[in-house]
Parts: C-alpha cells; sequence; structure tokens
C-alpha cells in the first residue's frame, strides 16, 4: 500500500510539473505555430531571481512573487525581441531569433552573473517530509501538487470562461480569420506570453525548488520536458499538453522504479523509444488541437 502510495505521488508532482511546463509552451506554439526556444530561459530567470533578491531580507514568498513577476516581463520582452520583429517573415528567421535571444539570456547570466551554480533560497518546508498511509514523501512533491491542480484549473477557466482566453482559442484556431473578426492580434500575442512566462515563473520555482541551485542553463531540461510532453499530448492541444506531461511523468517514474542500477543510466533512450512508439501510432499527438489557421 505504501508503495502505491509512494508511486502515485511521485507521478502526481512529477506529472504536474511537467503539464505546467508543457502547457507554457503549447500556448505559444497554439496562436503562432513556433516553439518558443526562449522558454527555458524563463526558468533561468526565475531561479536567478531567488539568488539575487536572497541577502535583501525579503520574505522567502515576496522573492517568489518578484521572480515570478520577472518571469512574465521577460516572456513579454520575448516577444517584443524575438517574435514580433520577424513574425512575418519565414518561420526559419523567427526560430533563429528565439534561438539567439536564448543564448543571449543564457551568455547574460554566464558573464554577469557565474557560471557556476548558485544556492537558491529554499524555505524549511521544502525539506520536510510527512507520512501519508505509510509512504515517507517530500512535502514539496504535494506542494507542486497542488499548485499545479490550482494552476491547471485556473488556466481551462481563463481560456474556456473569459474573453482573454476565448480570444486565445479563437486566434489558436485560425489567426487570419479572428485578426478580421476584431481580435487584437499583438494584444493576444503578448498576453499568451505573458501567460507562459508565468508557468514558466512558477515552474521555475517548483524545478528548482527540487534541485536547489540555479546554473545558466537550468532550463534546458525542462525545455526539452514539454517539448517532449507536447508532442506526445499534441502541439496544438491545451488538454493534450497535460496528457502529455503526465503520461511522460508516469513514464519516467515507472523506469525509475522498475530499471536496475545499471540500466537506469539509459532511462532516457528506453523513455525516447516509447515516445517514438506512441507517435507512430498517433504522429499528430494524443490529442488533436483545432484545425491549423495561418501563422500571421
Amino acid at each position: 500500500m505504501a508503495f502505491a502510495i509512494q508511486f502515485l505521488i511521485d507521478v502526481l508532482s512529477l506529472g504536474g510539473a511537467y503539464a505546467l511546463m508543457a502547457l507554457g509552451l503549447v500556448i505559444i506554439y497554439g496562436i503562432l505555430r513556433l516553439v518558443n526556444f526562449a522558454y527555458g530561459e524563463l526558468i533561468m530567470v526565475a531561479g536567478y531571481t531567488m539568488f539575487l533578491t536572497s541577502g535583501s531580507g525579503l520574505p522567502w514568498l515576496l522573492m517568489a512573487v518578484l521572480a515570478v513577476a520577472l518571469a512574465v516581463v521577460f516572456g513579454i520582452l520575448t516577444d517584443y525581441i524575438a517574435f514580433r520583429p520577424v513574425r512575418a517573415k519565414s518561420v526559419t528567421a523567427v526560430l533563429i531569433t528565439s534561438f539567439a535571444f536564448s543564448n543571449l539570456l543564457q551568455n547574460a547570466a554566464l558573464l554577469f552573473i557565474s557560471p557556476r551554480p548558485r544556492n537558491v533560497p529554499l524555505p524549511d518546508i521544502f525539506s520536510q517530509t510527512v507520512s501519508i498511509g505509510g509512504a515517507i514523501t517530500p512535502v514539496r512533491n504535494l506542494i507542486t501538487i497542488a499548485a499545479s491542480i490550482v494552476l491547471l484549473a485556473a488556466v481551462a477557466f481563463l481560456m474556456r470562461k473569459t474573453t482573454l482566453g476565448i480570444a486565445m482559442r479563437a486566434a489558436a484556431t485560425n489567426f487570419t480569420m479572428a485578426r478580421m473578426l476584431g481580435v487584437p492580434a499583438n494584444l493576444i500575442i503578448s498576453s499568451a506570453f505573458a501567460l507562459s512566462g508565468f508557468l514558466a515563473g512558477v515552474v521555475g520555482l517548483l524545478w528548482i525548488g527540487r534541485i536547489g541551485t540555479v546554473v545558466p542553463g537550468v532550463g534546458l531540461e525542462p525545455l526539452l520536458v514539454a517539448f517532449i510532453a507536447t508532442v506526445i499530448g499534441g502541439m496544438r492541444s491545451l488538454p493534450g499538453a497535460v496528457v502529455g506531461g503526465f503520461l511522460l511523468a508516469l513514464i519516467d517514474t515507472t523506469l525509475n522504479y522498475t530499471l536496475s542500477q545499471d540500466l537506469l543510466k539509459f532511462r532516457d533512450a528506453f523513455t525516447f523509444s516509447l515516445v517514438i512508439l506512441i507517435l507512430l501510432w498517433r504522429p499528430e499527438g494524443l490529442i488533436k488541437g483545432p484545425a491549423s489557421g495561418q501563422r500571421t
């Protein structure tokens, strides 16, 4: 019983984080049909904000709010600097500017802060454990599960019940038609980048809460995870991103529990093999998104 509870908590906590990562990526892709490769650096921004404010004497919660707020600001800057000036150009041009902005942020962190890992302050509760049905689990896992449930519900409400969310969904279905019907294109795109930045900031807190340090490349693994999850679930589907995130977490956790120590170093190879099998079965992802519209 304790084993099953521990396994379930691990899947839900990891899946919640993966789902939030994937949502932040698919929100942009759904509208622009482009992958934001600077998404991982928004997580880095949140981490370094926590590090740089650690000696300020501010309460941890306020530092966390500042970290998420700066991730939102840099998310919007990603639109203004990397996407908006070349939005009407070729896909290649947009991808190059996205990569360039990502490298710019990473090199700025290397140059002005440090290439070495820096400890990020965490509240004591992140290092505490609790017993549930005989299973000993870190409290941070329960925090991740709770935060994921709240944010996934909030995003679902935003996208289905608010004017902004409905406009985003319309733009994702057919961007050109949405503009012709009066949807403010630039506002919708900037709002999507802001929402993506908010999710990246929260993911940054949860992700760094697991590892305790921040480095310039800290966002690379979350970006890769988010991309794989969106490919599994469906690149244009918000529910698909959530399903893909939890499925990827289920695969990773199952392999962690079942592989021997000698085989554990090949876990990623096993994971990618299973992902390939899923894509051979469902090339468009598990959940098909709305009919494709035009990018600009």
